[in-house]
C-alpha cells in the first residue's frame, strides 16, 4: 500500500472540502469573496464558498506554457494586462521573443474567450477593501497564482489569502511572502505534477465551470 495514500486527494470537490476547516475564520462574512482560477480551481472553490457561505467569482489567469513542454510555465497572464515571466524556466528552455509573444497572443485570446463564456454580461466584481481568497486545484511553479496576486493587488483588497490543496514546499515558501495568508494542507517534498496527487484529475469542462458559477451566483443572490 502506498504510504502516502491517505494524503492523495479523491477529486477536486473533495480537495475543496479539505480547505474548509482552515478557512473557517472567514465564514459568513459579507466582506469575503472566493475567487477561483478556472477551470480546475472552480470545483474546489465552489465547495469552499458554499461551506463558508461567502460569495464566489472568478480570477481569470492563463499559464504561458513552454512550446516544447506546454505543462511547464514560462510565465502567466491575467485580466487587466498583467504578465509574469518565469525567468528560471526561460533559462532552462530559452525561446525566441517571437515564439514567446505568439504564446502570449494565443493565451490572451483564450482569456478573453473564457471571460465572455463564463461571465457573459455579468459585471466584474469590485474587490477594493474586500478579503479575497484565491483558490486553484494546486500549484506547480506558481506562475499563474503569482499573476493572479499581481492582478488582484492592483484592485486594493484589504487582505489576500491563497488556498490550494497541494503544492511543492518551495513554491509555497516563495509565494508566502507575497500574500497575507497561504493555506496548503498537502506539501509533498517530492513533486512531479498536481495531477499525481489526485485519484481523479480529469479535465474540468466549460460546461461544469458555468454550471457551478451559476449555482454559486444564485446562492449568493438568494442569501
Amino acid at each position: 500500500m502506498n504510504p502516502l495514500s491517505h494524503s492523495i486527494l479523491q477529486d477536486r470537490p473533495a480537495a475543496g472540502r479539505r480547505l474548509v476547516e482552515p478557512l473557517l475564520p472567514y465564514a459568513n462574512r459579507s466582506d469575503v469573496i472566493v475567487l477561483a482560477l478556472p477551470r480546475g480551481g472552480v470545483p474546489v472553490a465552489y465547495e469552499v464558498a458554499t461551506a463558508l457561505k461567502v460569495r464566489l467569482d472568478l480570477m481569470l489567469v492563463r499559464k504561458l506554457g513552454v512550446p516544447s513542454h506546454p505543462e511547464y510555465a514560462m510565465g502567466a497572464i491575467a485580466s487587466g494586462g498583467i504578465q509574469i515571466r518565469n525567468e528560471e524556466a526561460l533559462r532552462v528552455h530559452p525561446i525566441a521573443k517571437a515564439a514567446f509573444d505568439a504564446v502570449v497572443e494565443r493565451e490572451s485570446r483564450e482569456l478573453l474567450r473564457r471571460e465572455q463564456v463564463y461571465r457573459g454580461t455579468r459585471p466584474a466584481v469590485q474587490l477594493k477593501d474586500q478579503v479575497v481568497i484565491l483558490i486553484d486545484d494546486g500549484l506547480a511553479t506558481g506562475a499563474s497564482m503569482r499573476a493572479a496576486i499581481q492582478a488582484l493587488r492592483a484592485q486594493a483588497p484589504s487582505r489576500i489569502v491563497v488556498a490550494v490543496p497541494v503544492a511543492p514546499i518551495e513554491t509555497v515558501e516563495a509565494l508566502r511572502s507575497e500574500v497575507d495568508e497561504l493555506i496548503c494542507p498537502l506539501m509533498p517534498e517530492w513533486f512531479t505534477s498536481i495531477g499525481h496527487w489526485y485519484m481523479d484529475f480529469s479535465q474540468t469542462s466549460d460546461t461544469e465551470v458555468i454550471e457551478l458559477l451559476q449555482r454559486g451566483w444564485q446562492r449568493g443572490e438568494c442569501g
